[in-house]
């Protein structure tokens, strides 16, 4: 928990210099990288919206992710969380964004995607990537890995934009 809190509020340091507003969508963490940056007092100086788009059909409604995404690859991918991060970035007009999508457990995993399989994408600007990863333990561990590794990655990304900017 000091450990994420300490994450969100150096997010919140580097968006305060580049000026940025940041926003999230998010699946398997339900509302916790969003929990984590309002921890942080003042954050609503730089924290735009959260989205919990727990079903496939909430992802196609608030995020305009295309339905059909969902029977070609499959709600936890590459292209979803690259939509999603993308639709939460047009609906709150934030510069930064990050999404989620994963396989929490302890149940609803496959071969191809076992329980700790999770897609996280982040949007900067015009531009999106995202990255597999594979956490290990329990639901709340691979929750708690998410929402580290998402603050994680919009700290990187925040830092080539202020190196970019100096």
């Amino acid at each position: 928990m000091k450990e994420i809190t300490q994450l969100a509020a150096e997010l919140g340091r580097r968006l305060q210099v580049l000026n940025a507003h940041v926003t999230t969508a998010e699946s398997c963490t339900g509302g916790g990288i969003a929990e984590a940056i309002t921890r942080i007092p003042g954050s609503s100086a730089w924290f735009e919206a959260g989205y919990v788009t727990y079903s496939n059909r909430q992802k196609t409604l608030q995020l305009e992710v295309p339905q059909a995404l969902f029977a070609r690859v499959g709600a936890v991918s590459r292209e979803v969380v690259e939509a999603m991060a993308r639709g939460a970035q047009e609906k709150s007009l934030a510069r930064f964004s990050v999404a989620v999508s994963g396989v929490a457990g302890p149940d609803g995993g496959s071969p191809d995607k076992p329980v700790g399989t999770v897609w996280l994408a982040w949007g900067v600007g015009d531009g999106v990537s995202a990255e597999l990863a594979h956490f290990t333990g329990d639901r709340d561990e691979v929750r708690r890995q998410t929402v580290k590794a998402a603050l994680e990655g919009l700290l990187r990304r925040a830092a080539a934009e202020i190196e970019n900017q100096g």
